[in-house]
């Protein structure tokens, strides 16, 4: 039952991968080709974390 309130880390982590990504897009137009590399590299980090607590559940 209250488990219902509790935070889902997967989901949170899923919003945070989203907004990394669509930020990766802004700062790649920008030029800064470096930049985007790091947050693409940030975004499959998350990928693999996510599959991994997927995978747990």
């Amino acid at each position: 039952m209250f488990g219902l309130f509790k935070s889902d880390p997967v989901k949170k982590m899923k919003k945070k991968r989203s907004k990394l990504l669509a930020d990766a897009v802004e700062v790649q137009r920008s030029g800064d080709l470096k930049a985007y590399a790091a947050m693409m590299k940030e975004a499959d980090d998350l990928d693999k974390e996510i599959e991994a607590l997927e995978k747990k559940q």
